[in-house]
């Protein structure tokens, strides 16, 4: 059965100056190790001038997948600072990755620790952290005569609509928490008199607001 988790809805960047030194903080979904190493390697090769490209990611419902990387700077001074932004936000699939542009003033330990994490934290906020729900996606196929006050109820009470298909029936391709199926049920059996069919398709995720 699916998992509930936090992650990031889309890709973002954003840029802090710390004493002259410019860090571009970005973050991104990513589902599995290879994407987020995909992503890593695009972002140092379109920085590779830059001091560094430091980076974080948690990959997995339950970031089973961890890694954090220095790329030169003094261990423990940013890539990991940058993982704990991940895990302080309760977030998984993502990566962040920080690129620095080093401006002639050192920084210092605490420096680079407070400056790597605000860059990532900033970053994955700016990406939108969003709930991924697990859903069961039904297809639910309708005479025509029924279709309007089908459709009608089930936006009412929430259900979402990912498709609608036409043919000798109206099918609706529906996504309902688990916990609302029985309910969603019931109702269209009433609606219909019980002259409807249900198939369970798949589980999925959908994308909610925190």
């Amino acid at each position: 059965m699916l998992s509930e988790y936090l992650t990031v809805a889309k890709a973002s960047e954003i840029v802090l100056i710390e004493r002259k030194s410019r860090f571009i903080g970005r973050a991104h979904p990513a589902s599995s190790v290879a994407e987020a190493e995909e992503f890593i390697k695009k972002i140092s090769k379109k920085h590779w001038d830059a001091t560094h490209n430091v980076y974080a990611y948690s990959i997995g419902i339950n970031a089973e997948q961890q890694k954090c990387y220095d790329d030169g700077e003094p261990s423990g001074t940013s890539g990991l600072p940058s993982l704990e932004a991940i895990k302080a936000l309760n977030l998984t699939n993502v990566v962040v990755v920080v690129t620095r542009y080093f401006g002639g003033v050192l920084l210092g330990r605490g420096g680079l620790i407070r400056a790597y994490g605000s860059a990532a934290t900033e970053a994955l906020k700016a990406a939108g952290i969003v709930r991924c729900v697990p859903h069961q996606r039904i297809k639910l196929m309708v005479d025509y005569t029924l279709m309007g006050k089908v459709q009608n109820e089930l936006v009412n009470i929430g259900v979402i609509i990912h498709d609608t298909l036409y043919a000798a029936e109206v099918t609706f391709v529906v996504d309902i928490q688990p916990e609302q199926a029985e309910q969603v049920y019931r109702m269209v059996q009433d609606l219909t008199a019980d002259q409807f069919e249900w198939e369970l398709i798949s589980d999925v995720y959908r994308q909610l607001p925190v």
